[in-house]
């Protein structure tokens, strides 16, 4: 599509009135001018980026199970995290695998980044694929406590229909490795 060709729907900023700031995000008020000339408000919450990382060892996906307070329970991911300020994605993509999983990798590649709510989140998650792994020391932050599961791409999907894998960056992650049918192994 041809971005240029969309001009007409922009909206233009007017003002920002900050409401909340948090250690990972903040909310703010933006006031709009309409392609029409009327004013809105948008609810934007404000976020740092994000990675995550695609990790097979030995055919199997490497998957990280943690408790997730907004969805009320344990959920399957990948290994992800947020980027410290001024830190580039794919040291951080690194940095996420082994924390969360004990695991290094000898090839790291950007596989696509991503906004993960544009309607009123400007988070964008850049998603890795790791390849050559070898043990490296777990060290998850001190406020998060994980099991780490390896999983074969049947038992992926068997997870996403029974409900136990729903974030969208897993999601992708697991229909890209079948996409690619299996290629990503060690």
């Amino acid at each position: 599509m041809n971005h240029s060709s969309s001009e007409h729907l922009k909206e233009k900023w007017l003002s920002t009135r900050p409401i909340f700031e948090g250690k990972i995000i903040s909310l703010q008020i933006d006031t709009v001018e309409l392609p029409d000339g009327t004013q809105a408000t948008r609810e934007v919450v404000k976020h740092p980026g994000a990675v995550a990382v695609l990790a097979v060892h030995e055919g199997k996906l490497l998957l990280v199970d943690q408790y997730r307070q907004a969805m009320g329970r344990c959920e399957l991911e990948i290994p992800a995290g947020k980027l410290e300020q001024g830190e580039d994605p794919m040291d951080a993509a690194r940095r996420e695998l082994e924390e969360e999983t004990g695991y290094r990798c000898g090839n790291i590649r950007l596989l696509h980044s991503f906004y993960t709510s544009p309607g009123f989140a400007d988070e964008v998650i850049h998603l890795y694929v790791a390849e050559n792994l070898t043990a490296g020391s777990f060290s998850p932050d001190e406020d998060e406590f994980l099991e780490i599961h390896k999983v074969t791409l049947e038992e992926a999907q068997q997870f996403i229909a029974e409900g136990r894998i729903a974030d969208a960056k897993t999601l992708l992650a697991v229909y890209l490795w079948q996409f690619a049918s299996g290629s990503w192994k060690d």
